[in-house]
């Protein structure tokens, strides 16, 4: 008995705040809070981020009042994006706050509740990470259905990643049946799903990985056609020429860099560019030059083009009902990377940059 009241008492401080009815009767509400962790950004890093940018805070968490529910997280997603909104410049989505808790998708539990339309035991999915538990009204949350798929899927697959990858490789790049297309980063999150829809639609499918691991994987189980491990070949635009002899019509950008350079030494004329991301530049504290074969873009009148998946939610009913039946029909699977416990979030997010993951990066955490 004594250890349950320990546990509780750490768990939760009831505070009783007076008050005055309508009937000028006094009363006490009962404002018991909730102990969280969340992990905040202290400093803004310079270069690759290390540990000493984060710092873990123990916070309170107010009962749900009316209207609201209280979300227990159980999965947080960690993205390469957000090195972007750890820099206090312009950039397409807003910094993050120094000494505030970092915003990231997040799939939990409702534990509490007094909105009618979510009940305790609901799985939801948010932007509320990193962060323990959080409270809601609905406004900033949606529902999901777990019985057929893993609650984190809606962190990657089913989630963002799967749907920049649908957005990406279909509306931007307009791909077409047994066209070829070089995928750079083609293990993580994004490059897994861009190659797996690709070879859904019959194509040739190159992708780029660093490691045998990595390699086996995206050939046994993924079904690529050919990877190049670009730790181990000189000239990636060489390598991707013998494999290619006939050119490619398609490259999925999210690495920059002599990927980049790579793809339109071989683009076929009127090929597409989809600028996905480049991470080999994310934690640059000055600007790379760019290709130096950039004029290659008009002679062989490539179209290039970066875009922003959250203007393209218009996709997302069609995405998901798509890539549902890849699910089931067993043409997509995929990746995770998980690291246990939200003190070690930081770390999973700087593992982000060192090559070592596959798939999709993820958070575990208890309850």
């Amino acid at each position: 008995w004594t250890l349950r009241l320990l546990i509780q008492r750490d768990r939760l401080t009831s505070k009783f705040v007076q008050f005055t009815n309508s009937h000028g009767k006094k009363m006490f509400t009962d404002t018991t809070q909730t102990i969280q962790h969340e992990i905040h950004l202290i400093s803004r890093p310079e270069g690759t981020p290390t540990k000493s940018n984060f710092k873990c805070v123990e916070v309170e968490v107010k009962e749900p009042s009316a209207g609201q529910f209280l979300v227990q997280n159980r999965w947080l997603s960690v993205d390469p994006y957000m090195r972007g909104r750890m820099r206090a410049g312009e950039s397409y989505a807003e910094p993050f706050e120094l000494n505030a808790p970092m915003q990231g998708g997040c799939v939990g539990k409702v534990v509490q509740s007094q909105n009618a339309d979510y009940a305790i035991g609901d799985w939801v999915l948010g932007n509320q990470g990193w962060r323990t538990c959080w409270l809601s009204d609905g406004s900033d949350t949606t529902k999901i259905d777990v019985t057929t798929v893993s609650p984190q899927a809606y962190l990657g697959v089913l989630g963002m990643t799967g749907l920049t990858a649908y957005v990406g490789l279909l509306k931007i790049a307009e791909l077409r049946d047994k066209e070829a297309v070089f995928v750079s980063a083609a293990s993580g999150a994004v490059g897994s799903v861009v190659c797996q829809i690709a070879k859904a639609k019959n194509c040739f499918v190159v992708g780029s990985a660093g490691s045998a691991k990595k390699i086996k994987w995206l050939k046994d189980k993924v079904g690529v056609d050919e990877v190049i491990n670009y730790k181990e070949v000189d000239d990636i635009s060489a390598k991707l020429k013998e494999l290619c002899p006939q050119g490619i019509d398609v490259y999925f950008d999210n690495v920059g860099g002599d990927h980049l350079k790579a793809a339109i030494d071989n683009l076929n004329t009127n090929g597409h560019i989809t600028c996905c991301g480049m991470i080999s530049s994310y934690n640059d504290q000055e600007p790379k030059p760019g290709p130096n074969n950039l004029m290659k873009l008009i002679g062989k009148q490539i179209r290039m083009e970066g875009f922003i998946v959250r203007d393209h939610l218009d996709k997302q009913d069609e995405f998901l009902r798509q890539m549902s039946q890849w699910i089931e029909s067993g043409k997509v699977l995929w990746e995770e990377t998980v690291t246990e416990g939200i003190e070690n979030a930081p770390q999973a997010f700087i593992n982000l940059f060192n090559g070592d993951k596959m798939g999709k990066s993820l958070v575990k955490l208890n309850g």
